[in-house]
């Protein structure tokens, strides 16, 4: 059956290559439907080199929606491994797919990169790539589309996983199965983390893109509502990273980056958790804040936690408590309820050692 020749391959290729000899050629939709309906893992491989490099080169060109090249191209790609498909598009190539407004081009290259979560080697060659880490968290932050932000976020999650060098210190408890521990992979090398977190461009552009005292319509900006996805998006992805490298989100190697953003204390999670968000003028946001922070408490529960982990959960409660009655509030009702005290009685273990911290 595999073996059933594709009816309309051949013409396909034919019309690949006079779209590429003329650019100005309006894509034949039913046959790229006809030919993509009929792919399977058997027969994908041996078109490879026939359909995707001139896919690659006439979607860096392409003016129009470009849905129909990047949904072949996602299909050829699947069995391709990081290194193969960097071959067959290139690091300026994927980040001009992300800057596209179009969502497809951006899918297509978030699926390349997530290609990079299939072993720690493949994290760590992503990270040499700046320029492309750094496209790939605004494209995360400030794409306007679900879809693509999903997909970022669930590729970013398992990248830094993926290359997390601190697995046995972070005291991942066996609730947590993860990549790694599910699959036998070897710990990461940290790469991504030091490229995300230690360059200073980098680690600046998180705090730029999130920070409610950089709200705007300028270049590089993103305006209130823009803003207020990107503080959820960040705030989606802190708890998973909170367990796997706790120490890298709480200090800072470049405290000037807070300052400049007043920001009170080092660290991404004390930014994001103390004063990113905008309480009194964002009422949506302080909500998702306050299901975050639960959230975050809940997955630290499961984790093993050293002492100095325990002293700065307990500040960090103290201090959100404290200034924000509301916040306070949604905490004393987690403690105190019945359900949560049978659906997640380590929840709420937790918030009473914490309570009773000098």
């Amino acid at each position: 059956m595999d073996d059933v020749p594709i009816t309309g391959l051949e013409e396909l290729e034919r019309h690949l290559q006079h779209v590429v000899d003329t650019p100005e050629t309006p894509l034949d939709a039913k046959l790229f439907d006809e030919v993509e309906l009929q792919l399977t893992d058997y027969n994908i491989p041996p078109l490879i080199p026939r359909l995707l490099p001139n896919l690659s080169q006439i979607l860096l060109t392409y003016a129009q929606d470009p849905s129909i090249l990047a949904s072949l191209a996602i299909k050829l790609l699947r069995p391709i491994q990081f290194t193969q498909a960097l071959t067959l598009a290139s690091e300026d190539a994927l980040i001009q797919a992300l800057r596209s407004p179009a969502p497809s081009a951006n899918i297509l290259a978030i699926t390349v990169v997530e290609k990079a979560t299939r072993s720690p080697g493949d994290t760590a060659i992503l990270s040499i790539m700046k320029a492309l880490v750094g496209d790939f968290l605004r494209t995360w932050l400030s794409t306007p589309d679900v879809g693509v932000a999903e997909k970022a976020t669930k590729a970013l999650g398992d990248l830094l996983e993926v290359d997390c060098d601190r697995r046995s210190s972070a005291g991942i408890n066996t609730k947590m199965s993860g990549l790694q521990l599910a699959s036998g992979m070897p710990p990461g090398q940290g790469l991504l983390w030091r490229r995300i977190f230690q360059d200073r461009e980098i680690y600046q552009l998180l705090f730029s893109l999130c920070s409610s005292t950089t709200v705007g319509t300028g270049e590089g900006q993103l305006d209130e509502r823009q803003k207020s996805l990107a503080q959820a998006r960040l705030l989606r992805i802190l708890p998973r990273l909170a367990t796997l490298d706790f120490q890298t989100i709480t200090r800072s190697q470049f405290p000037e980056v807070e300052k400049s953003h007043q920001v009170g204390q080092p660290g991404i999670l004390y930014f994001a958790t103390v004063d990113m968000v905008n309480k009194e003028e964002d009422m949506l946001m302080h909500i998702t804040l306050m299901d975050f922070f639960a959230e975050f408490l809940e997955m630290m529960s499961t984790t093993e936690l050293t002492p100095s982990t325990m002293d700065y959960l307990a500040a960090l409660v103290k201090k959100v408590a404290t200034s924000d009655p509301t916040m306070y509030k949604h905490l004393e009702t987690i403690a105190l309820s019945p359900e949560t005290a049978e659906t997640s009685p380590e929840l709420v273990e937790l918030l009473l050692k914490l309570n009773e911290y000098p």
